[in-house]
Order: structure tokens, then C-alpha cells, then sequence
């Protein structure tokens, strides 16, 4: 059956699998980045998964709602966190420095392999778009990792509120 789903899954997959786990990979190093770089990856993992939701369960009024509950608690809990060490915003450069983490690989991954297995489930399932059993975990899970995503940029934003003016200006 395994060899079966994989035979039918569109190329574009992989693709997509390759290009996140690249991405998911170069995070894994200390880096310096530009606000428009830390807001991207909340922005893009959060319409996808809203996407995921709203496409698969468009029958279950209540998938919504466990996703965006997801999405801000996991973006409150993570926000209230400290940063990790190393973390820094350079007024000069308007960049921050962030240090190395798996997470962004951990959740890059989450969400691809969630969204995989919900495609496959209702493909040999239909029904269980309409089963708020199913629905509403698979909901709560990907608003909660967009929340992680979230909440990690909301602590690097706070870093640079003092300079707000100045990141959120047109580069000279």
C-alpha cells in the first residue's frame, strides 16, 4: 500500500519536500536576517495551514476555530518564552542575529508530513473530512505549529521594538 500512495503522489511533492527540508536544514546554522526574512516563515506556514484546514474540513465549522485557538496559544506560550542565547537585533544593519535551532526543520517537517497524511487519509477516506474526531486534532496541529512559528517571530520582533521606526523603513 506504502508503494502504492507514493506512486501517486504528484512530483510536485517531492519537490516541495526537498525545498522545505533545505530550508529546514540551512536553519540549523546561526544566522543574521533582515525582519522580512523572520516574518516570512510565520506568513507562509500559517496561510498554508490554514489552507490545509479550510480545503479539508470546509464541512466542520468547528476546525476553524481549534485551529486559530492552536495558532494563538502556541504563539502566546512561545512568545512569552526567553530567546535563546546569542539572539540580538544590530540597529546599524536593521538585521537580527538569530543562533541555530531544529525547530524550524522540526515544524517545516510537521506540517509537510501532516498535510501528507491528512491528503492520504482523505483520499482513501472521504469520510473522515466530515468526522470532527479527526477534523479538529489535525486542525489544533497545524495551528499549533503556525503558532510556534509565530511566536518565535513575535520575540525577535520585541527586540527590535526599541528601533521599530527604523526596521520597518525602506533599506537606504
Amino acid at each position: 500500500m506504502l508503494m502504492q500512495i507514493l506512486l501517486h503522489t504528484p512530483r510536485w511533492v517531492f519537490v516541495l519536500f526537498l525545498v522545505l527540508l533545505v530550508a529546514g536544514l540551512s536553519q540549523l546554522a546561526g544566522r543574521r536576517v533582515g525582519w522580512r526574512r523572520v516574518a516570512v516563515l510565520p506568513l507562509v506556514f500559517g496561510a498554508l495551514s490554514f489552507f490545509g484546514v479550510v480545503s479539508a474540513f470546509a464541512e466542520q465549522p468547528l476546525a476553524l476555530l481549534a485551529w486559530l485557538t492552536a495558532l494563538g496559544s502556541a504563539a502566546a506560550t512561545v512568545a512569552a518564552r526567553p530567546l535563546p542565547g546569542g539572539s540580538f537585533f544590530d540597529p546599524a544593519t536593521r538585521q537580527f542575529g538569530v543562533p541555530g535551532s531544529a525547530v524550524p526543520l522540526a515544524l517545516m517537517m510537521g506540517i509537510f508530513f501532516t498535510k501528507y497524511a491528512v491528503g492520504v487519509s482523505l483520499s482513501v477516506s472521504p469520510a473522515l473530512a466530515l468526522s470532527a474526531g479527526f477534523a479538529l486534532p489535525v486542525s489544533a496541529a497545524y495551528g499549533a505549529m503556525s503558532g510556534i512559528f509565530l511566536g518565535r517571530a513575535i520575540r525577535l520582533g520585541r527586540l527590535a521594538a526599541p528601533h521599530w521606526a527604523l526596521v520597518a523603513a525602506p533599506a537606504p
